[in-house]
């Protein structure tokens, strides 16, 4: 069977600001993914970068001092900074104001177009009268037009999930004056999504969302589809549109378009990759998109009608997750639950956050809550005190007694093949994004491996002269068990895994790994600490943090 071809992507993070622990939740779901397929020996290459249009940005720039251009590249850096430092292996992180995604958005509206696709109609728009400038919808707010929930943006609601026009909000106000907008006509270009509800009732019935994202949109196809507005009016930061001098592409449409710039961006300085390969109407290779759920309607209606008519291939899957909470509150500042990605690193590993948000996540659109306590208990006892725990127990007796050599034998061989068929199972499990469940049953082999070398009790064999070798044939055993344990966890703890592959020897382990033991007399190096518990004062530290 040859090796799967996957192109993955995750949401394009806003770039007005520094990432944070939400943002995290899902590039870390999508890292683990990514370096599940590669050990599972696939090519999977992953690409995101910074939706940095729309007025927001502008103004932010404008405050500032710089230009949009600078404002958005000082941010991309710093996103690129945080990515590495949670050990998220991504291939590229680009930007959507770039020359790769002005191509491929003028390219696509123009294909639109020409097929009647795009229309222009003159509407009632949201206006400031103290500034002088018509509002986009991130910048009014107010009472949800279908469940009246307060302080709500001027396009969806984060409550129910509804999609609206800013002139549908109830008690709206412009968050650049608190004025309360008036309404001025204004012409617009809109995306005939009607054109395409036959295709797109076909398309998400078919395997590529999952069961929650279907039935949601199935209230939106009873609702009836609208036309989507494309365009906004100057001033805005963003591409003009072809044959205009002040209407730009709203950065709705030109951000996913962004997936496509970014992987072209990188097929430029990577001759292996092929854009067409990938996006070609009929490419038999694999593309996944990792989203929030508040971005549903977005990806799972516009964006295949977008590729369907501009003649691109449409998503392999879209996999939705749910928002992040910390100690059961939404993320506040005042409460100090704001938590930066940034701010994280200062106190705790990176691999800690990795660890716990596997144990939360499952393929269910489920909001999940960072309960600090929790946290602690969940680092301290399985990725410590069971599961690094073997090999620190195990390696003591072989550096001491054997020079660091394992056995001649394996000295359970219907322990090893349990733990080797339950690699399928874990296997599974992360394919199909059950991280939750293929942490408990990995924990449950780490349990399994202690209780084995706490029942043949090597510490006391080995005082008999007369069974040091039993001595050694145990504790082997137990460093057989860790280095399929080390596999199974690589996706989730990979700066761990290369720090115990450098002890195992091993080189790098492939999934495969998991059903071949390590040769008898295999040397290790000398075993040094794995992992540090967490210290409740550093969590204390980081809550402070200001």
């Amino acid at each position: 069977m040859s090796p799967r071809q996957l192109l993955v992507t995750y949401a394009l993070p806003y770039a007005n600001g520094p990432l944070h622990l939400g943002h995290l939740t899902g590039l870390i779901q999508t890292d683990i993914w990514v370096r599940f397929q590669k050990m599972q020996g696939n090519t999977c290459t992953f690409v995101c970068g910074c939706d940095s249009h729309g007025t927001p940005i502008m103004i932010q720039a404008e405050k500032s001092k710089i230009t949009p251009e600078a404002l958005t590249e000082q941010i991309r850096s710093s996103h690129i900074e945080d990515i590495k430092g949670f050990l998220i292996d991504l291939d590229n992180y680009h930007t959507t104001h770039s020359s790769e995604n002005q191509t491929l958005s003028e390219e696509i509206f123009t294909r639109h177009q020409q097929q009647g696709n795009i229309i222009q109609q003159t509407i009632l728009q949201a206006y400031d009268p103290e500034k002088n400038m018509f509002l986009p919808d991130r910048l009014i707010r107010g009472d949800c037009p279908r469940c009246n929930a307060a302080d709500q943006y001027g396009d969806n609601c984060e409550v129910c999930g509804a999609t609206y026009t800013p002139t549908d909000l109830k008690n709206p106000r412009s968050t650049l004056s608190g004025a309360t907008p008036i309404e001025k006509e204004s012409l617009h270009y809109f995306f005939r999504l009607t054109h395409f509800e036959k295709f797109l009732k076909t398309w998400t019935r078919a395997g590529h969302l999952q069961n929650e994202v279907t039935h949601k949109l199935d209230e939106w196809f009873s609702a009836g589809l609208k036309e989507w507005d494309i365009s906004r009016d100057s001033p805005y930061f963003g591409f003009l549109i072809p044959g205009e001098k002040e209407k730009y592409f709203y950065c709705w449409l030109d951000a996913p378009i962004g997936y496509m710039a970014s992987f072209k961006n990188l097929c430029a300085r990577r001759p292996d990759l092929s854009f067409d390969a990938f996006w070609n109407k009929n490419s038999t290779a694999e593309l996944y998109h990792f989203i929030g759920k508040d971005i549903i309607y977005f990806h799972a209606l516009f964006w295949p009608a977008v590729l369907e008519g501009a003649g691109y291939r449409t998503p392999t899957a879209i996999f939705t997750h749910g928002f992040l909470t910390v100690d059961g509150q939404k993320m506040s500042k005042s409460r100090g639950t704001f938590i930066l990605a940034s701010q994280f690193l200062k106190h705790l590993s990176p691999e800690t956050l990795r660890y716990f948000l596997a144990t939360r996540l499952g393929s269910r659109i489920e909001d999940l809550d960072i309960a600090f306590d929790d946290f602690i208990q969940r680092i301290n006892s399985d990725v410590v005190g069971k599961f690094v725990n073997i090999a620190s127990r195990s390696a003591r007796f072989i550096h001491s007694h054997f020079g660091d050599c394992l056995s001649d034998t394996v000295a359970d061989p219907r322990l090893f093949s349990a733990g080797a068929e339950a690699g399928e199972r874990i296997a599974g499990h992360y394919e199909s994004l059950e991280y939750a469940a293929a942490m408990r049953e990995i924990m449950a082999l780490a349990d399994q491996a202690n209780q084995y070398i706490d029942a043949q009790k090597p510490w006391l064999l080995i005082r008999d002269p007369g069974k040091q070798s039993e001595a050694h044939a145990v504790c082997s055993m137990g460093i057989q068990l860790f280095r399929q344990l080390v596999i199974y966890l690589k996706p989730v703890l990979p700066d761990i895994a290369r720090h115990a592959e450098a002890f195992l020897q091993c080189g790098a382990l492939m999934w495969a790994d998991k059903n071949t033991p390590l040769p008898s007399g295999h040397r290790l190096t000398e075993f040094k600490p794995l992992a540090q518990r967490v210290d409740p004062k550093q969590v204390d530290a980081l809550k402070n943090e200001k």
